[in-house]
């Protein structure tokens, strides 16, 4: 009611009569329609300030006259001032109205000013609490950064004392030694699983112990005294029980791979020795050496003699060659018993050593052999024996690596301290044995036994016998090269007229070759060497002289075909047994026995043929040059001809076949050349038709006296023999 009071008094309204609502009301609009009327007489135009410019007054006379009522006005000649009066009419009828419209509605207007009001209480009340509210939150936010940054500090404190405590716990743990530990040391013996688990918590104490000296430690001497003691105790504890297992290794009868075992299963406790006590586990090493380096020398130097009293009896001296007279040795080649003898030049089943079921096999036993009467060839106890050393020394070697804890050159001369003198012993006596051994195939099959055992150990990644394999191919090798030697210059070296009766059978020196050249050409394939193919070179050569040699012993050519056949043929079939088909030894006695049976058909056709081969030879040479006329008179030669071969033919052919099986000991070689003389006799036969009805000869009457060539052909198949 004040603000209405004070609103009536600045309208110009008694103080009394403000306090009416609608008095009021009316007041106001009267007050506010007389502005606004005088506002729309004059416009923004002050006439009477000094500011007036002419100019503005041009502007503003511009203005109106755009006026849209102003332009109607000015269309229709109205009289402005008129006009002027008319509006103002107009505008005091409308304001007449519109105070009516405030009265009617002066309630609620003076309900809407209550109510205005009363907001504006309230809203000044709120104002002063939201002031109040944001004080208070300045000063919580500020309260949360202290917080936070309280929370951020505790928060490095906490990490700092996490971190020194978990060094510190770790410390603590380690420099304490807990009463099981002692007790489980100074009580318990070495093999249980608890002393070994105590044992690795020693070693990382001392270990710590060590690190903790270094850096000046000080709580560190307290317990060095006691980890000393318990070490001591440990290590005395320790030393006693491998030493036990090393002297048991001396005991007789006894398998050292069962206290080896049990080494290797606390091979910690060498490790830990060498580290905490390098004079005790050098003592131990030293110890294992000499023990394990005198059980395999007196293994070795006992197995080895006690294996040459199964050996054969009978072995091969330096008159056991190839080329030595079967006269000079009486039963040289006899069959021999297989229990007292091996064959020199023949395989037969010696081979079979290097199949991987005899090659790996067990070892030999000689007690058990002797008691049975057993013997055997020099390959099979040299196999034996070497494979013994193979799985000995492999077994050492991965021992050596495993519980010293060496590798590489470390190993390797670990290995030789302890196998040196036994691999001394064993080239020393084979070298003893080989300087006398004649036996060229056993020393053959011992080189190739060594390279069978070279390739396991290279397999299985031991180094350790490479140099002692070496060795003995360095012995072998030369030894089986002489040997060879030896038996070519003996063939070169023969006399045949030394060797006995002359025979067209095969001779037992070209035998004796075929048998060996097949086993060591057998042998050799699987690991082939240019110096034995170069020494089997030599004494094929040597052989096929010696056996030219032997062929010119005979008077006739047919007898030397028939020698020089029946050897070929017999060397070719006993290579071919073994060799590949495709070998140079195979292959070049192919050769000479295609060539010399060629000739050797062309011999025997000769004496019941022999005229009419001529004939067609000579005619088919004139034909070639166009000479058949020079022929044209020889019709008593071609009659006699024509009449001897129908008349003599069969039995010819039938004397021929059985004299070609008389003469060569491979019935299957005999039966070959006789079809190919039979084939080589139609050919002849062909010829001679073929000559006769060129026209030279077409008007001999004999002609029809030919036998046809189908109906021959038909005869000579009964006549090849066939087994």
């Amino acid at each position: 009611m004040a603000e209405g009071a004070a609103a009536a008094v600045g309208a110009g309204l008694d103080v009394n009569t403000a306090g009416n609502p609608t008095e009021v009301a009316m007041a106001y609009l009267q007050d506010e329609t007389d502005g606004d009327i005088a506002n729309l007489n004059l416009g923004e135009l002050d006439l009477t300030t000094d500011e007036y410019i002419l100019d503005e007054v041009d502007i503003h006379i511009q203005a109106n006259l755009e006026d849209d009522l102003v332009k109607e006005a000015l269309k229709t000649g109205v009289d402005l001032r008129q006009y002027s009066k008319q509006v103002e009419a107009e505008l005091q009828r409308i304001e007449q109205a519109s105070i009516k419209d405030y009265i009617k509605e002066s309630q609620n207007i003076a309900l809407l000013h209550n109510q205005i009001t009363a907001c504006d209480s309230i809203l000044e009340r709120m104002e002063g609490m939201l002031s109040g509210f944001q004080s208070d939150l300045s000063s919580i936010s500020s309260e949360i950064q202290t917080l936070q940054q309280q929370s951020v500090s505790m928060n490095v404190r906490l990490k700092n004392r996490q971190a020194v405590r978990s060094h510190l716990s770790q410390l603590v743990d380690e420099l304490v030694v807990p009463g099981a530990m002692i007790s489980t040391i100074l009580d318990s013996p070495v093999t249980e699983q608890e002393f070994l688990e105590q044992l690795h918590e020693l070693n990382n104490k001392i270990n710590f112990a060590k690190e903790l000296s270094f850096r000046e430690t000080l709580a560190c001497s307290d317990i060095q005294d006691i980890v000393d003691r318990l070490k001591l105790k440990a290590v005395s504890k320790i030393r006693e029980f491998i030493l036990q297992k090393i002297y048991s290794f001396k005991k007789p009868m006894t398998n050292y791979q069962i206290p080896q075992n049990t080494l290797l299963k606390y091979r910690f406790f060498y490790q830990f020795l060498l580290a905490n006590e390098r004079t005790v586990a050098k003592e131990i090493r030293d110890e294992y050496v000499d023990t394990m380096s005198k059980i395999y020398y007196s293994y070795f130097k006992s197995y080895s003699g006690r294996l040459l009293k199964v050996q054969y009896e009978e072995v091969a001296d330096k008159d056991d060659l190839m080329g030595v007279e079967d006269t000079a040795k009486k039963g040289f080649f006899s069959k021999p018993s297989l229990k007292s003898r091996n064959t020199i030049f023949t395989l037969g089943q010696r081979g079979a050593i290097l199949s991987p079921a005899e090659l790996e096999g067990p070892i030999l036993v000689p007690h058990t052999a002797q008691r049975g009467d057993s013997r055997y060839p020099y390959e099979t106890l040299f196999r034996s024996q070497h494979y013994a050393l193979l799985d000995n020394g492999c077994r050492e070697y991965l021992f050596l690596s495993d519980f010293f804890m060496v590798a590489g050159n470390s190993a390797l001369d670990l290995f030789n301290s302890i196998m040196g003198k036994t691999l001394g012993m064993l080239v020393k006596s084979m070298t003893a044995y080989v300087s006398d051994c004649y036996d060229s195939i056993a020393v053959f099959l011992c080189i190739h036994i060594i390279l069978r055992f070279r390739a396991i150990t290279a397999k299985r990644n031991i180094p350790a016998l490479d140099k002692y394999w070496e060795a003995v191919l360095e012995l072998l090798w030369p030894r089986f090269e002489l040997i060879l030697e030896m038996n070519i210059h003996s063939i070169r070296n023969t006399d045949p007229q030394k060797l006995g009766v002359l025979d067209t059978r095969p001779h037992y020196i070209t035998r004796r070759y075929a048998e060996f050249s097949s086993a060591i050409v057998s042998i050799n394939q699987t690991f082939p060497n240019e110096r034995t193919n170069a020494l089997l070179g030599q004494l094929q050569v040597e052989v096929e002289n010696f056996v030219l040699k032997m062929a010119a012993e005979f008077p006739s050519r047919r007898d030397q075909l028939i020698f020089l056949i029946n050897n070929y043929d017999m060397m070719l079939g006993v290579l071919m047994e073994r060799a590949a088909d495709d070998s140079k030894e195979v292959e070049g006695f192919q050769q000479l026995l295609l060539a010399r049976t060629q000739e050797f058909i062309e011999e025997i056709l000769s004496p019941p043929f022999g005229g009419m081969i001529a004939f067609v030879k000579e005619a088919e040479a004139l034909m070639e040059k166009g000479q058949l006329d020079r022929l044209k008179n020889e019709e008593a030669r071609i009659t006699q001809l024509v009449r001897g071969f129908s008349g003599t033919w069969k039995q010819s052919v039938e004397s021929m076949s059985q004299d070609v099986m008389r003469s060569f000991t491979n019935f299957k070689n005999g039966t070959s050349i006789i079809q190919g003389a039979l084939t080589q006799l139609i050919q002849y036969y062909h010829g001679f038709h073929k000559i006769l009805n060129q026209p030279t000869f077409r008007s001999l009457a004999v002609r029809s006296e030919l036998i046809n060539l189908h109906h021959l052909m038909v005869e000579v198949k009964k006549h090849k023999p066939n087994f």
